[in-house]
């Protein structure tokens, strides 16, 4: 059994070198390295698919202490590439878990590393930008770790999403009263609920508890791929559209770009995080890539048209821009012009001034490039998925 004093090295693709203890499944690992700032909820930002082809650094010193229980994952799996932080629990205490920090990570195959100063390392991060790192268990010369970290792949212009998202479509049926892990198939001799509202999910890596706020909006919720063709979701004939959160860059997935600009204005749309995204660039928007990205569960935004400010979950390295400015000097949100008429940007990030919501004013769309599931973070934006079910009694009311 390995020795919880293995010693461990984080190296980025800058020649920066930390070392600590071995953590987790035994190996190496690489990735994108990302800081988050929430305080709980690894469990969840383990398994967010946003994070596939990412290592995790958590800001908060001490991780583990409520250990793992299986019904709180948000996706099948664990995604994140590495996990890096500055404590790890060794003996968790909560009546729920099930697992260790450290035995979920060996189960699930995820390098980690304990033990090194995440302060300096999200410092670093946050004054020099996200960058490739290699996590080793087993090399120990800093100078070839290096090398290798220089050799990883760029996130930019790769389609991640085609490696997390579903290979059919299934039925979801559970709301957050129940907690249930595995979605039911179509395959399952369970007949969907009847439910006010039909909603197809366009899944590029989504988040269950999207799923479940969805139920409990009312909704009855088919998940289909992210390759699924406009013709196929017109043939489901659902009362609205949700385009998913999901890893890596926009740019990456424009396969699904002209399949969402032949369903705009046809039914209405929800876009989350990834799925704002690409819904910016089916509107002939530019996406960008972030210096550090917005990882964490305390991030203020404003709604520009009453200015109030929430608190979200957000997790996403890259943003849609515009020419114009969110917001005029008067605090009044924009407009842009797109082939499908006038947008209007309603949200933005008080920390950057990041585009974190826009709508249609002529077709029935919503699009926010933060969490309104949260998981983990505040519930101050889970009234996002009611007023989707409202646009869709508006539409059908037209």
């Amino acid at each position: 059994m390995m020795s919880s004093f293995q010693p461990a090295i984080l190296a980025l693709s800058d020649g920066t070198i930390f070392r600590g203890r071995a953590l987790g499944y035994y190996g190496e690992a690489t990735g994108e390295v990302v800081f988050n700032t929430a305080m709980t909820g690894y469990q969840e930002i383990l398994t967010d698919p946003s994070y596939y082809g990412q290592m995790v650094v958590m800001t908060c010193p001490h991780i583990g202490n409520y250990g793992i229980a299986e019904d709180d994952a948000e996706s099948r799996r664990a995604w994140a590439g590495g996990f890096i932080l500055k404590e790890a629990t060794k003996q968790p205490s909560n009546w729920r878990a099930t697992h260790s920090l450290h035995d979920y990570l060996i189960e699930h195959r995820i390098v980690g590393i304990e033990g090194i100063d995440t302060r300096a390392l999200t410092r670093h991060l946050r004054d020099h930008g996200s960058q490739n790192g290699i996590i080793s268990h087993l090399e120990s010369d800093p100078a070839v770790l290096v090398e290798k970290a220089k050799l990883v792949p760029p996130i930019i212009d790769r389609d991640l999403v085609s490696d997390v998202t579903c290979p059919e479509p299934y039925y979801w049926k559970e709301g957050t009263g129940t907690w249930t892990i595995e979605p039911q198939t179509f395959a399952s001799p369970i007949k969907p609920r009847a439910s006010a509202y039909q909603i197809a999910v366009v899944d590029f890596g989504v988040k269950q508890n999207i799923l479940r706020l969805l139920v409990d909006a009312g909704c009855d919720v088919t998940v289909v791929p992210a390759t699924t063709s406009a013709e196929n979701i017109r043939a489901m004939n659902p009362d609205g559209i949700v385009l998913s959160n999901g890893p890596g860059d926009p740019q990456g997935v424009r396969h699904a770009v002209p399949e969402i600009q032949k369903l705009i204005g046809w039914r209405p749309i929800l876009g989350i995080c990834l799925g704002h995204q690409i819904l910016g660039i089916a509107l002939n928007l530019q996406t960008y890539k972030l210096p550090f990205g917005h990882h964490g569960a305390n991030h203020p935004v404003m709604d520009l048209r009453t200015q109030k400010v929430e608190i979200t979950s957000q997790n996403h390295n890259f943003a849609v821009g515009a020419s114009e400015d969110c917001i005029r000097t008067d605090g009044t949100p924009v407009t842009l012009s797109t082939p499908f008429g006038p947008f209007q940007i309603t949200h933005a990030s008080l920390n950057d001034d990041c585009i974190e919501g826009m709508t249609g004013v002529d077709v029935p769309v919503l699009s926010f490039q933060y969490h309104p599931e949260a998981s983990p973070g505040p519930h101050d934006s889970s009234y996002l998925f009611h007023q989707f079910t409202q646009l869709m009694d508006t539409t059908h009311a037209m």
